[in-house]
């Protein structure tokens, strides 16, 4: 069984207590067609087989990790309601779940006083932090690396804030004296710290870049979107473990509880260490923010309506799995790890495969091998072909030949981009099913060399 459906029943006796809240009311039953929306229901399954199994172990490539059954089952519940976290009037229940989910958020990067709330997701939740920086540093640079999601830049575009690139390191991080000379070039108010390209899973030396802005005076934002969660886990490696935690010391971090957060698409988490920035949000409605003088969610953030379920599944959620080191939730991110690095070992010592950085999350990169870059992407597609035809399903990234020739001395470099494989190992099972995985792989990969 791929698709978890034990669950149903649950709903069902959790749906009929919902109901019964509401028995002092006067009799209402909704009309329901229900012959015409079984017969759309078989429709949208057929439509929905044409999907990869995202939920099952055997799909590892892009970043698709399946909701936690809690979250799926409170996000359903609370559909029945359909409350609106824009204000309190719409989201009296779910407004104050979302600020207690949202506290625990920033309890887990060690702030106890802050700024925050959901959004539709980590582009979002992206784009208000740069709006607010750019707000109290109007006319300052934006900047970024060369391989931090593209998505920066093109909000800086539609912000009509100032944005440029720095050049990234041979592991896929910010280069810190290419972020030195711009910062002696370029007026800049914002350097974005990828904790998690979502690329490599690389991490940018945020202790470094913090030590910077000791003389320059910038703000820094951590785009923790994929990687945030991962400060949970004890068994990081010392030089990752010193990235997480300087994560307290930046002005505003996003994190993505659709990612491995486990909530349904979408659910990002913004947040803001000094909470004053809430002044930038402020804004009068002729009718909304009536029914109660405690702050409404709408009032903080740039999107106005915005779904109470999101909040109700994330709440949910962290109850079942509390964001605390050594507890469940921090042990399956582990077991991700795990299972990346266990993939990364093999493939080193396979002579028909290219490695690139060790992984420092639960992405692992690789090639296989050739003499040339144009052979190398060649042979990485047929790879790709031959693994989704076992039902083995990975993913495709173009990496720069800047950065892999470093690692691939070898090489004769005849395109400027190579078409690299890529698996994100996401699930917790991915370490249990391994061994499966490099068996497919093993026999994709055809015959070792002589």
């Amino acid at each position: 069984m791929t698709l978890e459906k034990d669950g149903i029943r649950l709903l069902v006796g959790a749906l009929e207590k919902l109901d019964r809240g509401f028995d002092h009311l006067p009799e209402f039953t909704p009309q329901v067609n229900s012959e015409a929306i079984r017969q759309i229901l078989d429709a949208v399954v057929d439509r929905l087989h044409d999907n990869y199994p995202y939920p099952h172990p055997l799909y590892a490539g892009q970043m698709m990790k399946p909701p936690h059954p809690v979250a799926r089952l409170a996000y359903s519940l609370a559909l029945w309601i359909n409350p609106n976290n824009h204000a309190l009037d719409g989201s009296r229940a779910s407004s104050a779940m979302e600020k207690e989910a949202v506290a625990e958020i920033a309890a887990m990067f060690g702030w106890s006083t802050c700024l925050g709330h959901l959004c539709g997701g980590g582009t979002l939740a992206n784009l208000e932090a740069l709006w607010v920086a750019g707000c109290l540093q109007p006319g300052k640079t934006t900047l970024a690396s060369s391989m931090a999601h593209y998505t920066h830049a093109r909000i800086s575009e539609v912000l009509g804030n100032k944005f440029c690139a720095v050049a990234s390191d041979r592991r896929g991080k910010m280069n810190i004296d290419a972020l030195r000379r711009l910062l002696d070039q370029v007026d800049v108010g914002t350097v974005v710290v990828t904790l998690g390209t979502t690329g490599t899973g690389s991490l940018d030396p945020l202790p470094a870049i913090l030590e910077l802005r000791r003389h320059y005076g910038f703000r820094v934002h951590v785009d923790a979107a994929y990687g945030g969660y991962f400060t949970l886990v004890d068994t990081l490696e010392n030089e990752v473990r010193t990235v997480f935690d300087a994560i307290p010391e930046a002005d505003s971090i996003v994190v993505d509880p659709h990612k491995h957060g486990l909530q349904p698409y979408g659910c990002g988490c913004i947040l803001f260490r000094d909470p004053a920035v809430g002044a930038i949000y402020r804004h009068d409605s002729p009718y909304t923010y009536f029914t109660s003088d405690e702050l409404h969610l709408g009032e903080i953030s740039l999107e106005c309506s915005r779904p109470g379920a999101s909040a109700v599944a994330l709440w949910a959620t962290q109850q079942l799995l509390p964001l605390t080191r050594g507890g469940d939730f921090s042990k399956d991110l582990a077991r991700s790890l795990q299972a990346a690095q266990r993939l990364y070992q093999r493939l080193g010592n396979d002579k028909r495969y290219l490695t690139i950085v060790e992984p420092e999350l639960d992405i692992v990169v690789w090639s296989m091998r050739a003499q040339r870059a144009s052979e190398i992407s060649q042979r990485n597609r047929g790879l790709f072909d031959r693994a989704a035809k076992a039902g083995l399903h990975l993913a495709l990234l173009e990496l720069p030949a800047t950065l892999l020739s470093a690692h691939w001395p070898g090489v004769n470099f005849d395109s400027d981009h190579v078409t690299c494989l890529r698996s994100c190992l996401m699930k917790p099972e991915h370490l249990d099913w391994s061994n499966r995985i490099w068996r497919i792989l093993d026999d994709a990969g055809g015959p070792q060399p002589q």
